[in-house]
């Protein structure tokens, strides 16, 4: 799981979370379709973004929580203070992978990068493609390369209707 938007030991840790509680998830019929563990002064927020055939409803989080938290209270993998939220990704669902960022070709997303490439740090573009490690966007016609560990986070933009 390639994770946007961490240092490296904020990164480590959630690999290991991503260890530990993504087969829970699969094994209770849910896809795990990311993790964020973001520090807020001395606690920090674990957010689980759950997905599912059928989508995803507030007893569905619920469901997940309470498993979640019974492993997290036996394992205690985070020191310090956190809050746990269970959550669907929604439309405007951030991406966490490449694999995510190629299901999603086509799409528009937007991306906030975590160092300028062209004197910018935000580009709103549609989805081309993934090559090895590089997301291309297409942004109004110009094309940008931007290496996937340059970016902050990217979330998909929703279509209206």
């Amino acid at each position: 799981m390639t994770l946007f938007g961490c240092d490296e030991d904020m990164n480590r840790q959630t690999l290991d979370l991503d260890r530990l509680l993504r087969p829970v998830v699969t094994d209770m019929g849910y896809v795990c379709w990311g993790i964020e563990h973001l520090r807020q002064g001395r606690s920090s927020l674990l957010r689980i973004y759950i997905d599912g055939e059928q989508g995803i409803t507030l007893e569905d989080c619920e469901r997940v929580s309470h498993r979640l938290s019974g492993v997290l209270d036996v394992e205690d993998p985070i020191g310090g203070e956190y809050l746990l939220e269970v959550s669907s990704p929604g439309l405007d669902r951030l991406l966490f992978t490449p694999a995510q960022f190629e299901q999603f070709a086509g799409e528009t997303v937007k991306v906030r990068l975590s160092r300028t490439l062209d004197t910018r740090k935000r580009i709103t573009g549609t989805i081309q493609r993934v090559s090895g490690d590089t997301v291309i966007l297409n942004e109004a016609g110009r094309e940008f390369h931007i290496p996937l560990q340059d970016i902050d986070r990217a979330r998909i933009v929703p279509r209206e209707f």
